[in-house]
């Protein structure tokens, strides 16, 4: 029979009639009817103890159905360390904090009554960033520090201080790299809090029925975590729980916690079980919901005079904000790649997080990586420099590959890390970075450039997991049902395309379930960690393996043959040896009916599961251990005109080239990494939070917190290598988060060399060129 492949072809996603349509139902889209509405009263101080809460008059207002404070069923939650409460009780941590909560029955009417609340508070001294976090005399933000339940094993937070963790990384012999490194160079790197920005805002909606059910509607990229933090720390049978999840209007690791269900839960069971609808206004996402890590760090290299690295020293601190969540987490991602896609045997690593009196963090896209990605490509173009190097070569020459070993002694193969140093010289030929890559043109403008390499694995637990359930219909399509959030990579049109390679069928008899529901979905993990299409698919390959087995099972009763002679192929069962003699997937789908009436059978429903494998908890004094199963590299470049006259800059071009096993969809595949290099380039650029003297977040608009627009966007070109995975499906390795990764080491490494200065903190505005240049005094009026 014909076999027309369908891994490698650009088809429209699953869900784009119904987006580009308009037809498409995000969360807040679904309305009931008698629904309550419930909204935030947030502190105005950024560290006090709420000496008194006065709702009286809130209570009172029309429409009012209940105020609730923290004093209201009183918990601890948090995915590692369960320091934060969902309604702050007696003090808060950071300005935006939810205080107090109104339900109401209109939005309207609950805003109203939020300023009739009164809150009295004592103000306390302010931790306003990780340099007074640390200070030995700092204000303590958590005095029970000591006696929180962590929900893992492997983290560490350090009594009577501001530690929420603490990774190390221990590999080789630092002091004999030292003794062999010919030039040492030294640096210290900053990176801000900033926001996801998705267009959806944060949103749910809560209720509870007579039979104790609890029905969670929300916008998440965790909803089994939603189910399983909820059921724990409410002390709800977990069967009771349901969450039930529509298309997602973007996320990038911000709605990978559990926030607002919270408020939703508490709501509804406040009035007795309605359900309560909470969603954030742009203002309220960006001030109260979590944000971006903040980091501060500090690195030493050293290497011979021919350019090979002997030993990295890096410290980083990682802000966490007020509470922890997924902070330390990140802390760990930093520390066990901290080298870069580079081949250094000798490690030494300290990765702290800690708190502070900002906005608490979650996931973000890239997980701690774009942080020490910029740190040690920064390093790399500083020591090119100091040694006369070309950055190019220099990368080539250190670059990691198979049978060397990543910093948490895991082995490096081709197959689970790919081949960088194609990347590098694809990229070198992309860029034409032989004509120079920095020129100074007639118009007296600087033409430079600037690259960066990038790896990235997952920090998963042990034992995550991902399940496919797989139903024939009538006509002899498939329904693929499977766990994973769809935020906007096209995941779930990437999987369709898997179970059509596998099944032998056009990708258009895969109907595939689009909302998750977590009473009859099957559990993903998360949809996180770029682990999607690696985990869903294994799985969905082997849905597909039980599939055939039952399709060849029933059809060898009926064709009277051994299964093993049968294959399958274009929604039939047939002999292999003679195509012609087959029976089609319709006519068994919902059991066989012999032409006298009788039947054997039933609907044919198969199932597959994956887990991760091998994964091992790091060692708590050298960091061996092993958090992936594996890692994607690739190598970016910016490429910028600059003005020296101005101090301003255009963006030209951006380049990545990365190896990604096996392009599943090669459009989509694009337009994901062009995504996260826009991403990246608003880092670099321009995005920050700004925080007062008091701790108060002062760009909490679209007004004044700026991201890339468009018409500021540079050419994007996006080039793939393929050295696949053996493990993966078909070969795909991760790069949902990948784009991003090394956009911001690459611009501040072009700018650097631009402007012959050198920056070691984004964002790198104009103005702070500027600074830079003239020591921020003018020189006209």
């Amino acid at each position: 029979m014909n076999d027309v492949g369908r891994i490698g072809i650009s088809i429209p996603r699953k869900e784009a009639w119904d987006k580009v349509t308009g037809a498409a139902k995000y969360n807040a889209d679904i309305t009931s009817p008698n629904t309550l509405y419930a909204k935030m009263l947030t502190s105005s101080h950024a560290h006090a103890l709420i000496k008194h809460i006065d709702i009286s008059r809130a209570a009172k207002a029309t429409g009012v159905q209940a105020v609730i404070t923290g004093d209201y069923f009183p918990i601890l939650s948090g995915s590692i360390i369960e320091d934060r409460p969902p309604i702050a009780r007696d003090k808060v941590r950071y300005f935006g904090e939810p205080v107090a909560v109104v339900v109401a029955n209109s939005e309207a009417e609950a805003m109203k009554a939020v300023k009739l609340i009164n809150v009295v508070y004592e103000p306390l001294p302010i931790v306003n960033s990780i340099s007074d976090s640390i200070k030995s005399d700092a204000p303590l933000i958590h005095k029970n520090l000591g006696h929180y339940h962590c929900t893992v094993n492997d983290v560490y937070p350090k009594a009577n201080s501001n530690i929420a963790d603490h990774v190390k990384i221990r590999k080789g012999n630092i002091s004999q790299g030292w003794a062999e490194s010919d030039v040492i160079i030294e640096s210290n790197f900053s990176l801000p809090k900033s926001d996801h920005l998705a267009m959806e805002t944060r949103n749910a909606k809560a209720q509870i029925l007579p039979d104790g059910n609890v029905i969670i509607y929300t916008s998440s990229q965790a909803p089994f975590s939603v189910k399983k933090r909820l059921s724990k720390l409410y002390n709800i049978p977990e069967g009771n729980v349901i969450v039930r999840v529509p298309l997602v209007g973007g996320a990038f690791g911000g709605k990978a916690t559990v926030d607002l269900e919270f408020i939703a839960y508490l709501a509804s069971k406040a009035v007795g079980g309605r359900l309560v609808e909470v969603a954030n206004s742009r203002e309220e996402d960006i001030t109260s919901s979590p944000s971006k890590i903040d980091v501060e760090a500090k690195l030493k290299v050293g290497a011979t005079k021919d350019g090979l690295i002997k030993a990295l020293e890096c410290t980083y601190f990682v802000g966490c904000g007020a509470y922890s969540d997924t902070g330390p987490r990140m802390a760990k991602a930093i520390a066990v790649n901290c080298s870069g896609p580079y081949n250094i045997e000798n490690v030494w690593c300290d990765s702290f997080t800690v708190y502070t009196n900002n906005t608490y963090v979650t996931s973000y896209r890239g997980f701690g990586h774009t942080a020490f990605t910029f740190c040690i490509e920064r390093m790399l173009d500083k020591l090119a420099s100091s040694l006369g190097i070309d950055p190019i070569a220099l990368r080539i020459k250190n670059s990691i590959t198979q049978g060397n070993f990543t910093p948490t002694q895991s082995k490096v193969t081709l197959s689970n890390t790919g081949h960088l140093t194609n990347c590098l010289l694809r990229l070198k030929e992309i860029i034409n970075w032989q004509e120079g890559a920095r020129i100074e043109t007639a118009n007296d403008m600087i033409l430079a450039k600037g690259i960066s390499c990038f790896w990235k694995t997952s920090d998963s637990p042990t034992n995550a997991t991902s399940g496919v359930i797989l139903t024939l219909n009538t006509d002899g399509s498939i329904n693929l049902n499977f766990g994973a959030v769809e935020i906007g990579p096209g995941m779930k049109t990437t999987v369709s395309q898997i179970l059509a390679e596998k099944m032998k069928i056009d990708v258009n008899k895969i109907h595939v379930v689009m909302d998750v529901d977590t009473q009859v979905t099957p559990k993903h993990w998360k949809t996180v960690a770029s682990m999607t299409t690696f985990m869903a698919g294994n799985a969905a390959i082997n849905a597909a393996a039980d599939l055939i087995r039952q399709l060849r099972s029933i059809g060898a009763i009926v064709l009277k043959c051994p299964p093993d002679d049968l294959d399958i192929g274009d929604q039939r069962v047939y002999l292999k040896d003679n195509p012609e003699i087959y029976i089609e997937f319709k006519d068994l789908a919902h059991g066989y009916r012999y032409p006298d009436g009788t039947s054997i059978g039933g609907q044919i429903i198969s199932h597959g599961n994956y887990m991760m494998k091998h994964l091992t908890p790091l060692n708590k004094e050298t960091g061996k251990g092993k958090v992936g199963v594996s890692w994607t590299v690739g190598a970016q470049a910016v490429e910028i005109e600059y003005d020296p006259k101005s101090y301003t800059y255009r963006l030209l071009k951006a380049v990545t080239v990365i190896d990604v096993g096996k392009v599943i969809n090669p459009k989509t595949a694009a337009g994901l990494i062009m995504g996260g290099m826009n991403m990246g380039l608003g880092l670099a650029t321009r995005e920050e939070f700004s925080y007062d003297n008091a701790g108060i977040l002062e760009n909490t608009s679209l007004r004044t917190y700026k991201l890339m627009r468009f018409g500021e966007n540079p050419k994007y070109i996006v080039d793939f290598i393929e050295t696949p995975q053996i493990d993966a499906p078909f070969g795909a390795r991760g790069m949902g988060e990948h784009g991003i990764l090394g956009i911001p080491a690459a611009f501040a490494n072009a700018i650097s060399l631009a402007t012959e200065s050198d920056f070691n903190k984004i964002p790198i505005s104009p103005e702070e060129i500027w600074k830079m240049k003239t020591g921020g005094k003018y020189d006209t009026f």
